[in-house]
């Protein structure tokens, strides 16, 4: 390294025999020290840069088909937009941001100034409180950046289901934005079928199966806050409350406690966190996603179906599938894949960064 960069400022790479290679921004903190804005040597890291990659992730947005029906979505997908290390996410009239690296905290300004213009809205919030922010060597950021400050809980739609989302306080910006998809497939295999939603989160998958008309959901998590927003989102949604159970509990044990007793359903949903943060965590992390699959599979009925998911990046979906296959067949269980499961549209993969392709899931049914 020539000169002393500071956090974020714009670098230039070259090979040891000194041929230009790229810009990108520098992080004095992270294992990733540059991380590469431009390969074109006639393209400057300036406001210009960030006004045209903030315009085409918009119009890809915009052009995607389906994405009317829906008052919110993810705006803006880091690296698979061309600008590492930035969230933004639209609920409605407001926009939640993380800045994750150094390179969208040095240009969070001119960020900020670009979304004013070009998606006007009534407030910008910040929610940058990510392990990946830690390691860029910055502290939790969470607060107003520009407007009106978020409401307790904010209202989006998509399509007919309705969810309050608690920007403040939420998982990741405050909801699974990514799902959006994958709720409306259940709705094909969900009527009449009695549900388990496990890890449950504010009731969306479960959500998205009462209004398919299921005889009934349990919501598994272990937050009594978070089943409580549950409780309202299905309120929102006109409920029959006699056909919706919502338990605080640790999955594992319960799905354990399930098989004990004998307890089987028509349809199981596993969208547990993440367990595979790092490579280091790999093989734990795997034992955790064929444990509950296993279990899965044995409280099936014959016929049953099963939704599950990983949002660990490091499990790829072949290994995502291995995993499955495997619980299957030590729960005893001929299983077929119905359907391959992944985020939605609006979380692109940009195909030099296949890294952003984080969820896979598969609609399996029993025998």
């Amino acid at each position: 390294m020539e000169g002393n960069p500071v956090d974020g400022q714009t670098v230039e790479l070259f090979t040891v025999d000194r041929q230009w290679l790229a810009r990108g921004s520098y992080s004095s903190k992270s294992q990733i020290r540059v991380r590469i804005l431009s390969f074109d040597l006639d393209e400057h890291v300036d406001e210009q840069l960030f006004e045209k990659r903030i315009a085409r992730a918009i119009a890809l947005r915009k052009a995607l088909p389906g994405l009317e029906q829906s008052n919110a979505c993810r705006l803006i997908f880091g690296e698979s937009d061309g600008l590492p290390g930035l969230i933004v996410d639209s609920y409605n009239d407001f926009l939640v941001c993380q800045f994750l690296s150094a390179g969208a905290e040095f240009w969070k300004e001119v960020i900020i100034n670009q979304l004013k213009v070009q998606w006007p809205c009534s407030g910008i919030f910040e929610r940058s409180d990510s392990d990946s922010r830690l390691k860029e060597g910055y502290t939790d950021s969470i607060k107003v950046l520009s407007g009106d400050a978020p409401p307790p809980l904010i209202e989006i739609h998509e399509g007919e289901l309705k969810y309050l989302v608690d920007v403040f306080k939420g998982h990741k910006t405050g909801f699974y934005l990514d799902q959006r998809q994958n709720r409306a497939l259940l709705m094909k295999y969900a009527a009449n079928k009695d549900v388990l939603n496990a890890f449950s989160y504010t009731g969306g998958f479960g959500i998205a199966a009462i209004r398919a008309n299921a005889a009934r959901v349990i919501n598994v998590d272990t937050s009594q806050e978070t089943l409580d927003l549950a409780r309202q989102n299905y309120q929102l949604n006109g409920a029959a409350p006699d056909n919706i159970e919502y338990i605080q509990a640790d999955v594992f044990n319960l799905l354990r406690t399930y098989r004990d007793s004998r307890r089987d359903f028509d349809l199981i949903i596993l969208d547990p966190p993440k367990f595979v943060a790092s490579a280091g965590q790999l093989a734990g992390g795997t034992r955790g996603y064929k444990d509950i699959n296993l279990l899965a599979f044995k409280l099936l009925r014959p016929g049953g179906i099963l939704l599950t998911f990983s949002c660990s990046s490091y499990v790829k979906p072949d290994l995502f599938q291995k995993i499955v296959a495997d619980a299957a067949i030590d729960a005893g269980r001929e299983a077929s894949a119905l359907e391959y499961l992944s985020q939605g549209p609006d979380h692109p993969v940009a195909l030099n960064f296949p890294e952003a392709m984080y969820l896979k899931g598969l609609i399996c049914r029993v025998n």
